[in-house]
């Protein structure tokens, strides 16, 4: 290839990111100029427009001083990414807001989807609204239902919606009251509105005249939800609208000012910016809600051109590594986007390229906690960044490699320490070292490991102990992205980019099975370099409700063909030829019934004589389907929920010179000595600007680049492609030996391992199940389990499921004994046998090894199935007696035998309610089979995993770290019991009641110097003739969540935890019921008593709502369960967060739309419960006020506590509200129905569920309480992001 003419001007392609701007610049005549200057300095006003200022410059030789405009008449295009929107984001700096929003659902952003972030964190921390005021409009429009029997609706308008369902209007739009409300929040000098009202997606008019009204009264920036984000579901799209509102006025600013810089404002020049989904839009179309992800969407536009080849169409994994984070992503031939994400807490509805975001990156904190090395999330930033910076800062990741020899000082700017003239000081990070390895050791000692024959760790054993361990947090995601997928880690390129990335890419590679890093020679830049790739894009979308059928394709042609005109039609308005302009069609498809849509291109599927002209959508849905989860549902219908066409019109550059060889070996640069594995290694540095195409450097060696050091490895090669790119053959490395005896780097790692194992079993079993409670809600748990049953993992984790399931596989041992045989799988949900309610079946896989006759390991996943038979539907009757009422019930049953899935045994079991009277069988026979099977795979997968590692290490080394990591949690419980007996002594007790007025009662006894505790229960009341009775198994998983919240600290959950403590359960008690009591409400409300109890005990928090306030209705043709937020308890240093769930329960609730659009229900009301949080010095939250208004017969169950007994304060703090179950019948009446009732209602009644709000902490007035002056946590300083991220936050959320 020759190389390619030059442009006729100047071209500038620039990354603006938070710390540094990268410009990529080429000149006329085809020369390429890479520049890297900070993004903020006192030297100059904006980053961009100084680097350009620069290049013209030099490349011109004339003066172009910085106080006047820039001729821009040399320019042919500026393309820009930029963190500006991301940055206000997350600083919450963006433009002053209002939010209008239908009546009655004023909180419904603030409550969002009622989920906490991180479910072990007491303060719930959730990013607070962007807006500052509501107000509240009278309109609402609701689903048209055929059969609806609401009285009324027979007279109400009729509206057909763009998506080809019908609406009614309840109520229609009244302006004039909202005309006065808009003038005073423009009064109060907001300038900027989000509207959000319900089902606009569908039918956009309402919003359209709430818009031209405040544009007509001043206001400078209005986004309309329909207009942003015209996709079904309310909350995320009015998360959109505001971060379009948010966050477009401070992007306009930016670009004012940026035009300001240049003669002219630019108005000859095109100026293009990068999108989140990966493609080019001109300034002027750059808004808030598509700009999240502008400046790491240019860096995979980079690798996927340059590294990505169609002749091999090998896949290639993205790997940024940066100061704060890790950017992870992956291409396989086309870009991979989700269509809602969250960054800074607010979820967006917007394309956006699939990029996960994890907390390792260069300038990552290191830790020694409780045994384990630790890495991030916390970050030093860039002030006072990392110890070697020569301001004071923590050890992170850039020291260790620092210390090993791979950073080399001499080759950095001498930009470090005070006066930022020093180069980067080794020895600050060697002392740091010195001083952790000093703890560790001192740890080591005390903990007897090695009995006595612990050797001190040197400062290169601990730095590369921490390298080691990052390596393997930033692994886990890549397995994400690709096994839990189904895709193979080892056939992917590691493409790697960014400034830290290149000192870790042999390591990770070789640790996933890679065999080549690919560096592109602009990798340092490679976020600008893309830019200059990219394409330009321009996306059309319109919301769908239709079957994917033939009596609907012509309706889809026709949208498509508009859509694809509507982006032809814009690109031909920014120059482009029509050969230059692609469109590509996609529809938003899932099975009728289900929540799982995919995104479905017709690529590769040409039209038939049974599908769309724009091609056969169904067979991409099914073959991608198929690839996602491991089976399609060929009887089911599915339906269209978005149409939606990606127009590019073709304008990235080539600039690809080849490189001549060089004919002489490579020329090293100096010898430097380099920690491995190995130990200090003679270590050739390379300059890469000197290497040719025909060098081969073998490693050990150091290339280093303007802008990155590469590491080359002991075992891998690298060379230069003819373009000088560097590519490194990835060989597998010396084996290293590993015994049984402790090593605190190999535990760290084992840990990340074992946690790995049990996550990829979650994922095969999501991918493989076909119910929505598992598929859709997550509601499962997968573990991995000691020899003796023990837990050794458990992920993802569902606070209810913590160390119960551990109880069901010592039952079995115990139980079966020698009649565990390989090949078998036991099926168990009792109660006695470590169940929890009935609905959450556990499958327990034995694992045995050659030669040994016990099984060496289990493993085993819990999932909730949504139906076991019984007196109701759901299996979850508030009103149950008696067990065999909740449904089928197995304590040791084969579920596979000798190999063989025992079909016919398992139908009968669930079927065997039925022959109970006024019972039935599992209502859901199919899905219970297939997520039985669903369960067994993910068993099996976990099974491989483990029996890798036992390939790799040796059973003797795998089960002895199942024992260390074990001991690791029980020396962190350990120290939190010896902290506590410290500050408040050795004893403590603690009482709360039930509803019914029965007592849950706690004693703890700390032993100080063992760090040992006796939690005794004694005193607790019996057994009660109702269902909330709490297996064993509840209070062990209550006590495991406790414990978890009061460590404050990521530890292994595990059967260490409990190994510390000793628990007492009076038998025949409410804790401890006999085997044929009901116990579906000890599953979900005692549960939550129980965490009240242990927290007041210890004192650590005000009782939060205390319910799960669980409400189901249905009929014969519909059946629908929810559980709703209350209030959280305050804290010594933190007010309870309002409409939350807490403790116990984390569950997601449906969006009103889904809701609406499904069900014979109105939702009325959703809205904060004021003032039902507790006064107190610290106030407790809110519970919510909901409303469902009934539109056919159904029957309505409410399962719920704390409606008698009010959620306790502390400290002089006052109790929160109790909760409210109220019927508001259509003949006036109101009545109240107590906590547990079924009832029939008909239509036109309401629900009124008032949950309990969170108690108080300290009077109110107080000083400042002596606990204040605890530490704070550390937060966060990085936004995690990406599908790895959502999933495992949707999973948290059960």
């Amino acid at each position: 290839m020759a190389a390619v003419a030059g442009p006729g001007g100047f071209q500038f392609a620039i990354d603006r990111g938070g710390t540094f701007t990268d410009v990529f610049a080429r000149c006329p005549g085809g020369r390429v100029r890479v520049l890297k200057l900070l993004s903020e300095d006192p030297g100059y006003g904006d980053a961009p427009t100084e680097g350009i200022r620069r290049v013209l410059q030099e490349e011109t030789g004339v003066a172009v001083p910085r106080d006047q405009p820039l001729d821009a008449s040399g320019i042919e295009w500026i393309r820009m990414g930029t963190t500006v929107a991301t940055n206000a984001l997350l600083e919450r700096r963006g433009e002053r807001l209002a939010l209008l929003v239908t009546r009655g659902f004023r909180d419904l952003l603030h409550i969002g989807s009622q989920a906490r972030p991180r479910i072990f964190d007491l303060e719930v921390a959730v990013p607070e609204v962007l807006y500052e005021e509501v107000i509240e409009v009278d309109e609402r429009l609701i689903p048209h239902q055929p059969g609806c029997r609401l009285p009324g609706t027979e007279t109400l308008p009729l509206l057909e919606g763009s998506t080809g369902a019908s609406l009614l209007v309840q109520r229609p739009l009244e302006l004039s009251a909202l005309r006065r409300e808009l003038e005073g929040v423009l009064a109060r000098g907001i300038r900027s509105l989000a509207v959000l009202l319900l089902h606009s997606y569908a039918w956009p008019g309402h919003e359209e005249q709430v818009g031209a009204l405040a544009r007509e009264l001043g206001f400078r920036h209005v986004s309309l939800s329909s207009a942003v984000a015209a996709m079904v579901r309310a909350v995320p799209r009015g998360y959109t609208a505001c971060a379009d509102a948010y966050l477009t006025p401070c992007i306009h600013r930016y670009l004012e000012s940026f035009r300001a810089g240049f003669a002219h404002q630019l108005r000859e020049v095109p100026v293009l910016f990068m999108r989140s989904d990966g493609g080019l839009t001109p300034m002027q179309h750059f808004s808030g809600a598509r700009a999240i992800l502008s400046g790491p969407a240019g860096g995979v536009v980079g690798y996927a051109v340059t590294t990505y080849r169609r002749e091999d169409q090998q896949p290639v994994i993205g790997f940024d590594m940066g100061g704060t984070s890790t950017d992870v992503s992956r291409y396989a031939g086309e870009y991979e986007h989700v269509f809602e994400a969250s960054t800074a807490g607010v979820s967006i509805q917007a394309p956006q390229l699939d990029i996960n975001t994890v907390a390792a990156g260069g300038g990552s904190r290191l830790f020694f906690r409780s045994g384990l090395f630790v890495v991030g999330p916390e970050s030093a930033g860039a002030h006072p960044g990392p110890a070697c910076y020569r301001k004071g800062g923590p050890l992170t990741v850039t020291d260790a490699n620092l210390c090993l020899g791979r950073l080399l000082p001499e080759y950095f700017p001498r930009i470090f320490g005070p006066g930022e003239d020093q180069p980067l000081c080794r020895e600050a990070a060697a002392r740091a070292f010195r001083e952790l390895a000093a703890r560790i050791d001192a740890f080591l000692a005390d903990a007897g490991a090695g009995a006595g024959a612990h050797r001190p760790l040197s400062v290169e054993e601990v730095a590369m102990g921490f390298v080691r361990v990052a390596n393997e947090a930033m692994c886990r995601p890549i397995r994400a992205l690709t096994q839990a997928r189904g895709h193979d880690t080892a056939r992917h390129v590691l493409a790697c980019f960014g400034g830290a990335g290149g000192q870790h890419a042999c390591a990770i590679a070789r640790a996933l099975g890679m065999s080549r890093v690919f560096i592109h020679k602009y990798s340092g830049i490679l976020s600008a370099y893309g830019l200059a790739l990219a394409d330009v894009v321009h996306e059309a979308q319109a919301p769908c409700a239709l079957r994917y059928e033939p009596d609907a394709f012509p309706r889809l042609d026709g949208r498509i063909a508009a859509l694809e005109r509507e982006c032809r039609d814009a690109l031909r308005a920014q120059g482009f030829a029509g050969e230059q302009i692609r469109t590509e069609a996609f529809l938003h498809l899932r099975y009728e019934g289900t929540d799982c849509a995919l995104m479905c291109s017709a690529k590769g599927h040409p039209p038939t004589p049974r599908s769309c002209r724009a091609g056969d959508f169904h067979a991409a849905f099914t073959s991608r389907y198929l690839v996602e989860f491991g089976f399609t549902i060929p009887d089911r219908a599915v339906v269209v929920d978005d149409v939606r066409v990606r127009g590019t019109g073709s304008s990235g550059i080539s600039c690809e010179t080849p490189l001549a060889p060089s004919g002489k070996p490579a020329r090293v640069e100096t010898v430097t000595r380099c920690y491995f594995e190995e130990g200090y290694l003679e270590t050739p540095v390379f300059l890469l600007e000197e290497l040719a195409c025909d060098h081969a450097v073998p490693g050990p060696a150091i290339i280093i680049d303007k802008n990155s050091t590469i590491v080359v490895e002991p075992g891998c090669t690298a060379g230069l492609t003819r373009f000088g790119d560097v590519c490194i053959a990835v060989g597998s490395g010396p084996p290293r030996p590993l015994g049984p005896q402790l090593d605190a780097v190999q535990l760290s790692i084992f840990s990340h391992r074992f946690m790995s194992i049990a996550e990829q079993m979650g994922r095969i079993l999501q991918r493989t199940a076909i119910s929505t409670n598992i598929k859709e809600r997550l509601d499962f748990s997968c573990a991995l389990f000691g020899p003796d049953g023990g837990l050794v993992s458990n992920a993802p984790h569902i606070p209810v499921h913590l160390g119960a399931m551990q109880e069901t596989v010592q039952f079995q041992i115990r139980n079966l004994g020698e009649d565990l045989r390989e090949g078998d799988v036991i099926l168990s949900n009792h109660p006695c046998a470590g169940g929890s309610h009935l609905p959450d079946l556990t499958v327990i896989t034995p694992v045995f090894w050659p030669g040994v006759p016990k099984p060496v390991f289990f493993v085993a996943s819990r999932g909730h199935h949504a139906d076991i038979g019984g007196i109701t539907p759901g299996s979850m009757p508030p009103h149950s007696k008696a067990l065999r009422e909740e449904g089928a019930v197995f304590v040791s049953f084969k579920l596979v035998k000798d190999g063989v899935f025992q079909e016919e045994a398992v139908t009968e079991a669930l079927m065997a309610p039925g022959r109970i009277p006024g019972c039935s069988g599992t209502r859901n026979l199919r899905d219970n089979l297939s997520d039985l099977r669903a369960q067994v795979a993910a068993n099996q997968k976990g099974i491989q995993l483990v029996t890798e590692l036992i390939r790799l290490h040796g059973l003797p080394v795998v089960q002895a770290y199942m024992g260390h990591i074990q001991a690791n949690a029980e020396v962190a419980v350990r120290e939190m019991l010896k902290g506590f007996a410290a500050r408040w002594g050795t004893a403590v007790e603690a009482e709360d009641r039930m509803d019914d007025g029965s007592p849950i009662r706690l004693r703890v006894q700390v032993d100080p110097q063992e760090g040992s505790a006796v939690f005794d229960f004694s005193g607790s009341g019996p057994e009660v003739y109702g269902n909330c009775n709490a297996p064993r198994a509840i209070t062990l998983s209550a006590l495991i969540y406790c414990l978890r919240c009061m460590v404050g600290q990521d530890i292994p959950l595990n059967q260490g935890c409990l190994a510390p403590v000793r628990v007492v359960i009076p038998k025949g008690s409410i804790l401890d019921p006999s085997p044929e009591a009901a116990v579906v409400g000890g599953n979900v409300l005692t549960s939550q008593r129980v965490v009240d109890v242990i927290f007041k005990a210890f004192g650590v928090c005000a009782a939060s709502q205390g319910c799960m306030n669980n409400v189901t209705f249905g009929n014969e043709r519909v059946g629908y369960y929810e559980t709703v937020a209350g209030g959280a308890g305050a804290g010594p240093r933190w007010h309870g967060r309002s409409g939350v769930h807490t403790h116990m329960t984390n569950t997601r609730i449906t969006d009103p739309e889904i809701l609406e659009q499904r069900y014979p229900v109105v939702l009325q009301r959703f809205e904060l419960r004021r003032g039902s949080g507790g006064a107190g010095r610290c106030r407790g939250g809110d519970g919510v006020i909901r409303e469902l208004l009934f539109r056919d017969d159904m029957v309505l169950s409410v399962l719920s506590e704390r409606r008698a007994v009010r959620p306790y304060g502390l400290q002089g703090g006052s109790p929160g509200a109790p909760g409210l179950n109220l019927l508001l019948r259509r003949d006036g009446r109101t009545i109240n129905l107590g906590a547990k009732t079924s009832v029939p209602v008909e239509p036109g009644d309401i629900f009124r569920l008032q949950t309990p709000g969170g108690g108080g902490f300290g009077s109110p007035g107080d000083g400042v309480d002596p606990e204040e002056t605890a530490e704070p946590p550390a937060s966060r300083s990085f936004a995690e992001r990406g599908s790895v991220f959502e999933y495992r936050r949707a999973q948290e959320a059960v």
